[in-house]
């Protein structure tokens, strides 16, 4: 191991084989190409330090045996993708350190080289993202290139051009050179799949890979969101490090320092390891990933004396942050059976938290990939929060492994409907495709809550699918009274009432069509406020991920689930429409009239004459408790958004107005001692009457 690559391979066992590490050498070179080229991961980040410093503990312990084309010399271990734009200084990795005291040793040498303690420390994000170099020309923008392999990278300059933080001009005519990360925020990373999912595509797997994905994309229909944060700067004299970002971000160009993260400046390694430990702490409320931190010489004089190594500046160092993922037992594996057959496996955990959360569940993706990662019910496993969202498990500890352990035993046969499953794609699906479910979902559709069609019950259903009468909601309007009579024991006066009651929900307002179509992430309550939002189905189909997120409740997690729902179920609910089903919120128009499908997207604020609206437009919050007149309990809550308010549970403080009828209990008390509004329920009803078309 040379003294240049400052990795702890003390504590790193050598590789018996000069076979084996050629392997690992190989394997290493590999994952570095895949994630400098931005594909995909090959392994996760820990594992992938493992690894390097197994390489370095057995170059150090058997140097003959060292490749050419070590990854402990080569920038990038030669993975990166390499194109034609060539870069004005190289472009170099910094090496990494996992601890305090390999921090300190570190600080050490670095006294050693200059002679003296270095003059301060800067502590910034080590940023997981794509690195590039920007070149502004009289202070406009006129390349950008991705690192490559350090000397030489791809030019990006159309698709960086749209990074959030990258200006097309600086506030001053400069010639000089940025360089920085190109990455998804929290917030990128959700719509940026929405769009991915909205035109048909598989979802991203990771912010990284989105990010160094979009950057390189040439033809796609949609322009996923980008943001970029500088770290360095060529060109602008030969300042301080925390000066020269200070000027940076004056041009206008978003930094580092400028970020939540910010960038303190240390004097001493106590000071430095103080803002290591605050920012791993706050890691996961910055809003972007990071990996994380640098340290870096903040003098021009300290960085020219330490100089660099083959592949690295000895004037800086990356503090690499263990990832967000913890073991816990892998209890059995589950198969869930999607609305459109899609066939899943999923690990049933004990309960683990991971960023806060608590995880008894996670996905394996699919069969080929539960096979890959070698997971097995009764395995100790890797799970993580991907994106910090979805929780999936990575591995096993193969060696942790109990004896009397087996391989899950894929199904056969759809374990739901009993029918054929195609494996000839990475997804298994049930050949019955949405006939495989038509019976939760038909349910589901009909209930009282939903399209409340009396007479549609369990037994029928079952019926109508038998036949191959129904598959879906939509089939349901085909059905006349002639076909369903055939059914066992349906007679005509029975037939008639069922096709009578299925014509009759035609009608029913656009939040009970959304309720009964179950789109995943959405109940009763924000079936109601998309309605109340979009006024119309089309307008709700049309929303990004970023409109989604206006209604009260839709967080950006949420608002990617509802998107891709609504691609999912696109099909039905255009044959809905075909069969004249309405799709309008028809309260929230106003006095012209229900929302036309042209009609802007709205929550009902431009109606202050709803009784339930505050002066200034807002709705007021309003608990219905006990029985209103005439309406269920469900009903009494539609009711109240009806009449522009926001429904809710429970009586606090921030409650407005208390509707109080028959066998009211505890609510109303509450609402008595915080002097709450209270409102009978006979009135109630009669307000509703009064603005009910």
């Amino acid at each position: 191991m040379t003294e240049e690559l400052v990795v702890d391979a003390r504590v790193a066992e050598p590789f018996p084989s000069p076979e084996e590490y050629r392997a690992a050498v190989e394997d290493v070179r590999s994952a570095a190409a895949l994630y400098y080229g931005g594909t995909e991961l090959a392994m996760d980040d820990a594992v992938y330090d493992a690894l390097m410093a197994r390489v370095a503990a057995t170059e150090a312990a058997t140097p003959s045996w060292k490749a050419e084309e070590s990854p402990t010399e080569v920038v990038a271990a030669g993975g990166g993708v390499v194109g034609d734009v060539v870069h004005s200084t190289p472009m170099l990795s910094l090496d990494n350190v996992f601890d305090e005291e390999t921090l300190r040793r570190w600080a050490a040498r670095l006294d050693r080289l200059l002679g003296r303690p270095a003059v301060g420390y800067t502590v910034e994000p080590k940023i997981d993202g794509l690195a590039i170099a920007a070149r502004y020309v009289d202070g406009s923008l006129v390349q950008v290139a991705t690192r490559g392999d350090g000397r030489a990278g791809e030019d990006v300059t159309g698709q960086a051009r749209r990074a959030a933080g990258l200006p097309e001009r600086l506030t001053e005519p400069v010639t000089l050179e940025i360089r920085g990360e190109v990455f998804m925020t929290d917030a990128d990373f959700e719509v940026a799949n929405g769009m991915r999912t909205g035109a048909g595509e598989p979802a991203f797997a990771h912010p990284r890979s989105a990010a160094a994905g979009t950057l390189r994309a040439q033809d796609r229909t949609y322009d996923a969101p980008l943001s970029f944060l500088a770290y360095a700067v060529h060109g602008l004299g030969d300042g301080a490090h925390s000066a020269e970002m200070a000027a940076v971000e004056r041009l206008g160009i978003a930094t580092t320092a400028g970020s939540p993260a910010g960038m303190p400046v240390c004097a001493t390694v106590d000071e430095v390891l103080e803002a290591v430990h605050a920012l791993n702490a706050k890691r996961g409320v910055l809003g972007f990933g990071i990996d994380g931190a640098v340290i870096k010489a903040d003098q021009p004089a300290d960085r020219a004396a330490a100089g660099f190594s083959s592949r690295a500046p000895r004037w800086g160092i990356a503090y690499k942050f263990p990832a967000d993922t913890r073991t816990t037992k892998l209890l059995r594996i589950e198969v869930q059976i999607g609305r459109t057959g899609v066939i899943t496996p999923v690990a049933v955990l004990e309960p683990v938290q991971i960023s806060g959360v608590i995880v008894t569940s996670a996905t394996l993706h699919n069969f080929d990939d539960l096979v890959r990662r070698n997971v097995w019910p009764g395995d100790t496993v890797f799970v993580r929060r991907a994106g910090d969202v979805i929780p999936e498990v990575t591995g096993a500890k193969l060696d942790e492994r109990p004896a009397d352990a087996a391989p899950f035993e894929p199904p056969v046969r759809c374990p739901r409907c009993d029918g054929e499953i195609d494996r000839s794609q990475k997804r298994w699906r049930c050949t019955r495709g949405r006939a495989c479910g038509a019976h939760e979902s038909l349910a589901y559709y009909a209930a009282r809550h939903s399209m409340d069609i009396e007479g549609l019950g369990g037994k029928l259903i079952d019926m109508l699918v038998a036949a191959g009468l129904v598959t879906d909601p939509a089939d349901l309007y085909d059905l006349d009274v002639p076909t369903v009579t055939k059914l066992e024991r349906m007679g005509e006066v029975s037939a008639t009432k069922l096709v009578t009651a299925i014509q009759a929900s035609k009608e029913q307002p656009l939040a009970r069509v959304l309720t009964g179509l179950g789109v995943r992430m959405t109940g009763r309550s924000m079936s109601r406020r998309l309605a109340r939002h979009f006024g119309t189905m089309r307008a709700l189909l049309d929303a990004s991920v970023e409109d989604l997120q206006q209604v009260e409740g839709v967080g950006p997690e949420r608002a990617v689930m509802i998107a891709a729902e609504l691609v999912e179920i696109a099909p039905v609910i255009a044959k809905l429409v075909e069969r004249g089903v309405n799709m309008t919120e028809p309260d929230i128009a106003g006095p012209a009239g229900p929302a036309g499908p042209g009609a802007p997207p709205t929550d009902g604020a431009d109606r202050p004459d709803l009784p339930l609206r505050k002066p200034d437009g807002t709705p007021m919050t309003v608990v219905v408790t006990g029985a209103v007149p005439g309406l269920t309990r469900d009903e009494g809550n539609e009711a109240v958004e009806r009449l522009g308010g926001k429904s809710s549970g429970s009586v606090s403080k921030r409650t407005d107005l208390v509707v109080v009828g028959a066998g009211a209990g505890s609510k109303a008390e509450k609402a008595e001692q915080l002097g709450i509004r209270i409102m009978p329920a006979d009135e109630f009803a009669a307000l509703l009457t009064a603005h009910t078309p």
